[in-house]
């Protein structure tokens, strides 16, 4: 069996890196991606110290740019798209104590920025990435979602992240029902409520227990789930 690549967005740290760490330990070679390349070529450095076969990239999934350059590595077998921002940390800063901020409040721009890296950043990279896998007959692309983007389970608060969420998981099935016939699967995952700069130290899961159901997904038998959500490796209402 040829050896498989992995590539992850957002790898420098938290979610991506355990993930680009997971995987790289199940034999597969990793490339791992940063909008920062001294940042990504630093994670990748930790790697190669764990003997990690791994290729630092630089990317900015918001420029069309960024991602037509990924054609230059070559045929890549998995695509985890990890990459994200919380938009409301950054435009609305949240006051102390406060659980979420009020769709009521936050800035229409914060929508657009949250859009542009959750949900189109991972369109281009799958558009970038797919048909190399099309030409293997090959692939896994898992989407790293979250339960705030469940349309059953919707509420109030973080309307960026969780329009920009809501979006990706569109994404998912509509790449699933595009691809499924040529060996691709794609697949959404919510890791849960992970310590990492984003989900904060108060955090239920360390990374290494959000990632195992991304690498789950990534790692599926030919004749696994497509175009489905999942938490603990189990089936999510979307």
């Amino acid at each position: 069996m040829p050896i498989r690549t992995a590539l992850v967005t957002g790898a420098n740290r938290g979610l991506g890196f355990e993930t680009a760490r997971q995987l790289g330990h199940l034999g597969l070679r990793v490339v791992v991606t940063a909008r920062d390349a001294d940042r990504a070529e630093a994670a990748a450095e930790r790697l190669r110290g764990q003997a990690i076969s791994v290729v630092a990239h630089q990317l900015d999934v918001s420029s069309e740019e960024s991602c037509a350059r990924l054609a230059a590595l070559g045929p890549i077998d998995v695509l985890v798209n990890n990459a994200a921002v919380m938009a409301e940390s950054a435009e609305n800063p949240l006051a102390a104590g406060l659980l979420s901020r009020s769709a009521l409040d936050v800035a229409p721009n914060a929508l657009l920025a949250a859009f542009e890296t959750n949900t189109l950043g991972a369109y281009r990279v799958t558009q970038a990435l797919a048909p190399g896998m099309r030409s293997l007959g090959y692939g896994r692309i898992v989407n790293v979602s979250s339960g705030l983007g469940q349309l059953q389970d919707m509420g109030g608060g973080y309307p960026a992240y969780r329009v920009s969420k809501a979006g990706l998981n569109a994404l998912t099935r509509i790449f699933a029902s595009e691809l499924r016939s040529q060996g691709i699967l794609v697949n959404a995952v919510c890791p849960g409520w992970v310590q990492t700069e984003m989900g904060g130290p108060q955090a239920q899961l360390t990374p290494e227990q959000g990632a195992e159901t991304i690498v789950w997904a990534a790692t599926l038998p030919d004749d696994g789930p497509t175009g489905g959500f999942f938490r603990n490796k189990q089936a999510i209402p979307w």
